[in-house]
């Protein structure tokens, strides 16, 4: 019953992501006058369809993809209706829709998702932490914190945000006491953590290794299972063994793992991390309407960001290769929610990566699209046909090496 289930949540989730990517593009197409030969979601074999005055609508065995096919959208013709023969506005319009639907369902979700939640914590001090740079510098109870370094404070995430650029360096703050606004120079608190570069899933196997830790030295890789540390046997315990790697007096750890049919055994010394805190507690905000409209605004925003955050970071080598996550990887994270709200962030979550990430200028996605048509726009005239056709077989063809790379990752996680 559980596998029922789980492949339930899998199939609706994803199914129901493309259904209204490709529903953008088809509803954009109708009312661009762009002539749509087939609406179908999934690939493969044909299980349910019906002929429109216009379109053909179909549902297909496989539930991983679909497709919105236009006159003239893979060759070019003179007919009427074509998108190749609509302006230049119309199919720009008619590419983003898919991608700007995902990205307004997600932010429509997870608003609601946070404007029926009870957790929001404001930027007013409740307490602060004895030892810590708050309290040393004479933070109140009720004060409130409006700025940290030129930049407005309105909730925690904002504060640790900040604080976790900071390096330990000296900060400007502000904060309100009674309608008195007073001016500090505050050095947050430094926190040392032991650190092996270790990432690691919840049955102890490595998710990734970063650059330039002691385990990347030692040889360590992601999908390395760890057994044993200091010759005691971890059985799957991610918290016994962290708490064994945080043992103070411990510098050096024999880390055993399982690697294929090997068990290979690897001796660090974890790195010391610094982390750096003010040291303040913050109160949850009152339960009232306009508090939950206000946050929900705020979190929302910050939903929206951490996305286009973690996608710069993919360019730039912040994430890696190992760390991303394709269909299959997705599927093991959805089948793992439990109950409905976990479900409906999870969907949110998704439909907003699939929305921005199809709007990267990349050949055969979206964005990749969108450029070609903003080429022939400053260029006056369309591209040669053989030649957008070539760009578009390139980049569908690195999506496809990157996917299956992505998707071997996965399996070698699951497994």
């Amino acid at each position: 019953m559980t596998i029922i289930i789980s492949a339930i949540k899998i199939i609706f989730l994803l199914g129901f992501l493309i259904m209204i990517h490709e529903a953008g593009h088809l509803i954009v197409a109708k009312l661009c006058k762009v002539k749509v030969n087939e609406f179908a979601i999934g690939f493969g074999p044909t299980i349910w369809k019906k002929q429109g005055r216009e379109t053909k609508y179909a549902l297909r065995l496989i539930p991983l993809g679909g497709f919105c096919s236009m006159e003239g959208e893979e060759e070019r013709s003179e007919n009427d209706g074509s998108f190749s023969k609509a302006s230049i506005p119309k199919r720009i319009a008619i590419v983003a829709a898919g991608a700007i639907v995902n990205i307004v369902f997600a932010v429509i979700v997870y608003f609601i998702l946070m404007s029926t939640s009870n957790t929001f914590i404001t930027n007013q001090v409740d307490s602060t932490i004895e030892g810590y740079a708050a309290q040393e510098i004479g933070l109140q109870q009720n004060d409130k914190i409006t700025e940290l370094n030129g930049k407005k404070v309105k909730n925690k995430y904002d504060l640790d945000k900040i604080v976790k650029k900071s390096n330990g360096e000296n900060l400007q703050l502000k904060i309100d006491r009674n309608g008195e606004i007073l001016e500090y120079n505050i050095k947050p608190t430094e926190v040392k953590n032991r650190s092996t570069g270790i990432y690691l899933q919840e049955d102890c196997k490595i998710l990734t290794v970063e650059k330039g830790s002691s385990a990347e030295k030692q040889g360590l890789k992601a999908h390395d299972k760890i057994t044993k540390i200091n010759n005691i046997e971890i059985n799957n315990d991610i918290n016994k063994l962290l708490e064994i790697i945080q043992q103070e007096g411990v510098n050096t750890l024999l880390i055993t793992v399982k690697r294929g049919d090997q068990e290979i055994n690897v001796e660090l010394t974890p790195d010391y991390i610094s982390t750096y805190y003010l040291g303040v507690n913050l109160k949850q905000a009152e339960n009232t309407m306009i508090n939950h409209i206000i946050y929900a605004v705020i979190e929302t925003k910050d939903f929206l960001l951490s996305i286009i955050d973690n996608i710069k970071m993919i360019f730039t080598g912040g994430i890696s290769m190992d760390q991303m996550m394709g269909p299959v990887g997705i599927s093991e994270v959805v089948a793992k929610t439990n109950g409905l709200r976990e479900f409906v962030y999870m969907l949110a979550l998704i439909s907003l990566s699939l929305g921005v990430t199809n709007l990267l200028p990349i050949p055969a996605l979206d964005g990749g699209k969108i450029l070609i048509l903003l080429i022939e726009a400053i260029r006056r005239k369309p591209l040669n046909e053989k030649t957008e056709i070539n760009i578009q077989l390139i980049g569908f063809s690195l999506l496809i090496g990157l996917s299956i790379y992505i998707t071997y990752n996965d399996i070698l996680r699951i497994f």
